[in-house]
């Protein structure tokens, strides 16, 4: 089965870790058909194990390897295409002029923290969670969003998130 694991906070500071070595790592874990995309830490790769039995491998794998604790999340084929036909935006005048994220949550959040996130939403700032899938829209850099300045999907939903540019997520299933 295909899998797409996307890590969390690596190529930050001093938490670097070269896509070829990332690369090297998922081999020597027994994984095939390996390929990387961009130095954020987004690894798709073939595997007849179960996602959580891979997850757990490759974060034990990666804490041994570069003496620091790495978040993995593992998204199969499916899901993946079903978070991108579940885009929920389409229907915003103007989404053009907007900066899309999607943000994998390690879990999916309850329901009362699932609409105290959304009502921070804005005509400028637009948040959205389906499952464990966050999307979101924002106009002007990313950078200045409430997402990335107030952490707002970690500290409202209590579940840890990693965010990749939508552009991205499409361009990773391609590969």
């Amino acid at each position: 089965m295909t899998y797409y694991a996307f890590l969390k906070g690596i190529n930050l500071g001093k938490r670097t870790i070269r896509m070829t070595v990332l690369k090297d790592e998922f081999e020597k874990l027994g994984f095939g058909n390996i390929r990387t995309f961009i130095a954020s830490g987004n690894v798709v790769f073939e595997s007849s194990l179960k996602a959580d039995s891979i997850k757990v491998k490759i974060e034990k794998a990666l804490k041994y390897k570069f003496s620091f604790d790495v978040i993995v999340f593992i998204r199969n084929q499916r899901e993946m295409e079903k978070i991108i036909s579940g885009y929920p935006f389409s229907n915003i005048k103007g989404d053009k002029d907007y900066k899309i994220s999607v943000g994998f949550l390690s879990e999916k959040p309850g329901k009362a923290a699932i609409k105290e996130l959304e009502s921070f939403s804005t005509e400028s700032e637009i948040m959205k969670v389906k499952g464990d899938t966050f999307y979101h829209l924002t106009k002007g850099k990313f950078s200045d969003s409430m997402v990335f300045k107030k952490n707002l999907p970690e500290k409202i939903l209590k579940v840890v998130c990693t965010i990749r540019n939508l552009n991205t997520v499409n361009k990773i299933l391609t590969i």
